[in-house]
């Protein structure tokens, strides 16, 4: 499949087979995920990666009631970090250094400047929201490489963020997730969804040239 192709194949999977994806389209999906762009470059969330059948239970039970979650292979967890300060950018600004070869001091203004973002918001809610939206595109590209890869999709947030949280210890890390995405392959015969067809408001309506 095309992209294009791809993205008319796809849809909210709501069950799910339970087929394991193999080590290599899920490698590719994840480093999709890695490599997607974020304000400043500075990524501020981890993205957890769930294959343990005993903890997806768990988190059915607990924290996202939803069938996909015990019936896909994987479960993606965006979490974001909580403490977006000075430090965290000052590692990325190490981080930026070595891997362009170039000295620390060079990098000092561009640092600053996203001290000043970070620091300039009004609230931590604010603050907060931003780094979901910068881990709300990282989830669009891991959505979309899964569609290339064949391999299905459930983007949710119909989920109990502190239960979620809590079981996978991410207070202590210093994060907080925000969205979760189920990866596996439809079932078709106990998913009605998977015969329907897309539906989306008129490209005219949404695609508006100014």
């Amino acid at each position: 499949m095309d992209f294009l192709e791809a993205l008319h194949w796809r849809y909210a999977t709501k069950r799910m087979s339970g087929q394991r994806i193999p080590e290599a389209p899920l490698n590719r999906i994840l480093e999709a995920t890695h490599l997607a762009p974020s304000s400043y470059g500075l990524q501020p969330y981890v993205v957890k990666v769930v294959s343990d059948r005993s903890l997806l239970a768990q988190i059915r039970e607990e924290a996202a009631p939803q069938p996909q979650v015990t019936e896909c292979s994987h479960l993606l967890v965006f979490a974001t970090m909580t403490n977006l300060n000075d430090p965290l950018v000052d590692q990325f600004i190490q981080l930026t250094a070595e891997q362009r070869g170039i000295g620390v001091d060079n990098l000092q203004e561009y640092g600053d400047a996203i001290k000043g973002t970070i620091n300039g918001f009004e609230s931590e809610e604010i603050k907060r929201a931003w780094a979901a939206r910068q881990a709300y595109i990282a989830l669009g590209f891991a959505l979309s490489a899964a569609a290339i890869e064949g391999v299905d999709a459930s983007p949710m947030e119909g989920f109990e963020p502190p239960a979620l949280d809590n079981l996978l210890g991410l207070g202590e890390q210093g994060l907080n997730s925000v969205v979760i995405a189920a990866l596996g392959y439809r079932d078709t015969e106990k998913d009605t969804y998977a015969a329907l067809p897309k539906v989306r408001r008129p490209r005219p309506q949404l695609i508006q040239a100014v």
